[in-house]
């Protein structure tokens, strides 16, 4: 109970502030004091800017702009990075203020769209914004909701385009995760938006406790802090590493490989299993501990769905008989509207079952329904344990008690990579639910090597800047131009926060580059020869390795091309051996594949363990050749399992009856250049004829001077590029817009400071690749398609495979798709070029790896069908569709009267269909 003082002080508060008070008296909590000063500055007319951890109740503010907004007669749209985030927060606000005055504007829904509160994707406020929408008539307030997703590559930009565009008169609340920067964020908004307070809230709600889990043992990260009041790493994990280190030892001395990342000790062990957790201990010991909900991160998409077949083969059951009841009704009735065929197609059934028991898996690779689904249950606690990779940390509201890291590296694309500081603070961040549990629990999973005094500074470090990814594009160009002239635009993208953060950050690269000089000298007299230019002897050096790089990297472009062909011998019925990988052993071919793909064909072969799939050159390290062959039945169909079991008894009958030795891949000799070419390339022998020349080669110091000139090398390459950088950020997106519109001058979008007609069409394509969709309008590649080959040709033009091998050797239909692919190709080269004479480079090359799949969808293909001829996620294929549905009205708005707009509008109707169509949000 408050004091009395205390009580009449928030009397007198709420008589200066009514609407605050008010708003107040809707909530049976108290609110933080962040909240509180946020909303009076709020109420007091400024913009704000909050930044504070996750599930603090930063979203509070926003609400209390949507207040304030129906109290003054006024508008407020409510944006969000995602359509999921969308989704939630219209269902928060419907339950709220009511569905009339509530609406919901994304790609997949429109839901009275004339509300007083209309929540929506970000984008859709940037399109509004640049058609000049009536519906931004009586817009008050602005709520940008996760607005650090600014930094996103891809689609940061259009944060920037809506914060600078927005009228002046628009109030603007932009919540973010906690940054390290937002006080430099915060100046940056004052500047564009004028009075901007900003608010930060470093302290969670929920207190969050750190572990390691070793074996079954739940261990502190951190024991308590000493009289100095220094936090250390708890000694028991400690001595833990150092036994893991002696035992790495002796591990290494018998061959094995050392622990791989940052955060693992040097000469650790690795190969055995020791003191890590399998996931089947991990969910039992939290679960005795009383530590569920909880959300294990695995960054695969196939190990969250490994786990949660290991966790249901293990008979471990987390919910009561009245739990599993609830959610197979609520899974039945959430997926009632859902075809049948559908369903069984996505494993609807063992979906079931593993949440009947507690357990589901959360990735960018499920059915969108299916993911709404596991966010539902989990969320009202009758599901305990999700197992998700890292894009569960973005977005939607999904707070547990604890929270469980697997591994403390994950793939990036390219390569395994540590996670941040940053990263590691969004994972562990949902752990703790407010108003639920008194504290949260952050666990890593102990692995070999791993280095606790690594972790704790990992976990302690709360570096997480924000920084832009601004760049200008041709659809904001024409934009701009049409809107305020091409001058004004031009002033008006200086104001961005990318601009903003170079200027400042010009000073300290001055100061970086005067210090690197000084070193460059020093480096050079350390380097010095009596002999002779020991850097010029070390350039010479470096140019030599470069060359048998080369030669190198050639040589294996021609062992690529022999495994190419051997590919292209194979016929139905040979037996192959496969040397590695998860298909590794004997195969029979049962369709050798086409030999148009790009990078030869790929065959589709069945293994003795009865596994049917397709093959392609990165399976074979070296050529691949029949050691026997054998009857396959021309009806044979690879998605029998009969069938398939028959045909593999036959594979390990014929296996039997080989000689052991033939089993194994023979060598095959090499088919063009011998292994002589390195030592007979003209320019190395030249290369190496100069170096032994050269009087510092036997220097008997050179050695010593090599390590010199190399630092001196290194640090020259830097000091160029701090030269280079200091240069282009000067005006850096003021002079890019200029290149950009140089090229659409060039290309006839623009006319001095007009928008032409193609221009106009352009200003309504918003996909990544706008100005190559405009010119394949223009120039009427899309022209006499049906609706089926118009998807597959617009497929090009926003699809992206997730691996590069994907984007070699698209599956293509037959007739005019393919010659559209070839005239997209073409028109997007010519781009290239124009754009290489003007410094730019913007547009990636168009890729056709979902051409097949959209086709087939679109021509009214079952799910089963396509999934299964493109080896596709069911969620990967309906996020993919619903772009091209984008793309499509897109084409269709843009193309003007005539038969392309009906296409377009034939090609979304063919394509909005099944689990496409599907939406949890209704009018």
């Amino acid at each position: 109970m408050s004091s009395p003082a205390g009580r009449y002080a928030r009397f007198r508060a709420d008589q200066q502030r009514p609407a605050l008070a008010e708003f107040r008296g809707g909530y049976d909590f108290r609110l933080d004091t962040f909240q509180v000063r946020a909303c009076e500055e709020l109420e007091d007319g400024h913009g704000v800017l909050v930044a504070a951890p996750t599930g603090s109740g930063k979203t509070l503010v926003g609400e209390f702009a949507v207040h304030l907004a129906l109290e003054r007669g006024l508008k407020c749209f409510y944006t969000t990075p995602i359509k999921a985030l969308s989704n939630q927060k219209y269902a928060d606000l419907v339950r709220r203020h009511g569905a009339d005055r509530v609406g919901l504007l994304t790609g997949d829904n429109v839901v009275n769209g004339d509300a007083s509160v209309v929540v929506m994707t970000t984008e859709v406020l940037r399109n509004m914004l640049y058609a000049g929408s009536g519906a931004l008539v009586g817009l008050g307030f602005v709520v940008m909701d996760e607005v650090h997703y600014l930094a996103d590559r891809f689609r940061g930009a259009v944060w920037e385009e809506v914060i600078i565009h927005l009228p002046e008169s628009v109030s603007v609340v932009s919540l973010s995760a906690t940054v390290s920067n937002a006080e430099e964020f915060g100046d940056w908004l004052s500047e564009v938006r004028g009075d901007t307070v900003t608010v930060v809230e470093e302290r969670r709600p929920v207190p969050l406790f750190q572990h390691v889990m070793v074996g079954r043992r739940l261990l502190d990260l951190f024991a308590d802090a000493d009289r100095s009041g220094a936090v250390r790493v708890n000694p028991e994990l400690e001595r833990v590493a150092r036994d893991d280190l002696r035992a790495g030892r002796v591990q290494r001395s018998r061959g094995a490989r050392p622990g791989r990342g940052s955060y693992a000790r040097p000469g650790a062990r690795s190969g055995t299993r020791s003191w890590t957790p399998s996931r089947v201990e991990v969910v039992d010991r939290l679960d005795r501990a009383g530590l569920l909900p909880a959300i294990v991160f695995v960054f695969s998409r196939a190990g969250c769905a490994a786990a949660v077949e290991q966790v249901l083969a293990a008979r471990l059951n987390l919910t009561t008989a009245q739990e599993s009841a609830q959610i197979r009704a609520h899974v039945d009735n959430r997926c009632a509207r859902l075809p049948d065929a559908d369903l069984q197609t996505l494993g609807y059934g063992e979906f079931v079952e593993g949440l009947a028991r507690g357990v589901a898996c959360h990735h960018a690779g499920m059915l969108p329904t299916f993911k709404e689904v596991v966010e539902e249950l989990f969320t009202c606690g009758l599901v305990k344990v999700v197992f998700a990779t890292e894009t569960l940390a973005l977005g939607i509201n999904m707070p547990a008690r604890s929270v469980v890291i697997e591994r403390l590296s994950k793939w990036n694309g390219e390569t395994h990579a540590d996670i941040t500081p940053g990263e590691y603070t969004q994972l562990t961040g949902r752990a703790g639910r407010r108003g639920i549990d008194v504290e949260g629990h952050g666990v890593v999973l102990w692995q070999p090597g791993l280095d606790p005094k690594a972790v704790g500074g990992l976990a302690s470090t709360r570096t997480y800047p924000l920084r832009s990814s601004f760049r200008p594009s041709y659809n904001m160009a024409v934009n701009l131009v049409r809107q305020v002239g091409r001058a004004p635009a031009r002033a008006m993208l200086e104001q961005s926060f990318a601009q903003f953060q170079t200027d400042r950050a010009v000073v300290g690269l001055a100061r970086q580059l005067s210090r690197a000089e000084e070193a460059l000298a020093g480096y050079a007299e350390s380097a010095s020869c009596d002999r002779g230019d020991f850097l010029d002897y070390a350039g010479l050096r470096r140019a030599l390795s470069e060359r048998e790089a080369q030669l190198a990297k050639r040589q294996r472009h021609d062992d690529r091309e022999v495994v190419v062909e051997s590919l292209e011998q194979l016929r139905p019925g040979d037996v192959i051996w496969v040397p590695s990988g998860r298909w590794a052993g004997p195969a029979v071919v049962v369709d050798p594949g086409s030999r148009s793909d790009r990078d030869g064909p790929r065959p589709l072969v069945l293994t003795t363990e009865r596994q049917a799939r397709r093959l392609s050159m990165i399976d074979f390290p070296t050529p691949v050749e029949a050691t026997t062959r054998m009857r396959v039945p021309k009806a044979f169909d690879s998605r029998n399992p009969q069938q398939r079991r028959d045909l593999a008894s036959s594979l390990r009958h014929a296996v039997s009856a080989l000689p052991a030795d033939s089993l194994q891949p023979r060598q095959r000799r090499r088919r063009g250049p011998a292994r002589g070419t390195v030592d007979d390339d003209e320019r190395l022998r030249d290369l190496r004829a100069r170096s032994r020349a050269h009087p510092c080669h036997v220097c008997p110091r050179r050695d010593d001077h090599a390590r010199w000139a190399e630092r001196w090398t290194r640090l020259d390459r830097d000091t160029a590029n701090l030269r280079r950088s200091i240069e282009q950020r000067t005006n850096t997106i003021a002079r890019q817009y200029d290149r950009v519109c140089d090229v659409l001058d060039r290309l006839g979008y623009l006319s001095d400071d007009e928008v032409t007609p193609a221009g106009a069409r352009l200003a309504r394509i918003y996909a990544e690749l706008d100005l190559l969709a405009a010119e394949c309008l223009r120039e009427g590649v899309w022209e006499g398609l049906s609706p089926a080959e118009l998807a597959g040709a617009l497929s090009g033009l926003v699809y992206e495979t997730r691996t590069p091998d994907e984007a070699e050797h698209p599956r293509l239909p037959r007739g005019r798709v393919r010659d559209v692919v070839a005239q997209t190709t073409s028109l997007w080269a010519r781009l290239e070029r124009l754009e290489h004479e003007h410094g730019l480079s913007t547009l990636h090359r168009p890729d056709f790896g979902f051409c097949w799949a959209a086709w087939r969808w679109a021509d009214r293909a079952a799910l089963d069908d396509v999934l299964y001829e493109t080896e596709l996620a069911a969620g990967d294929f309906v996020r993919w569709v619903k772009q091209i549905v984008d793309l499509a009205d897109q084409v269709a708005d843009a193309a003007g009267d005539g038969p392309l707009r009906r296409t377009a509008r034939e090609t979304v109707a063919g394509l909005r269909r099944g689990v496409v169509a599907y939406t949890s949000v209704s009018a």
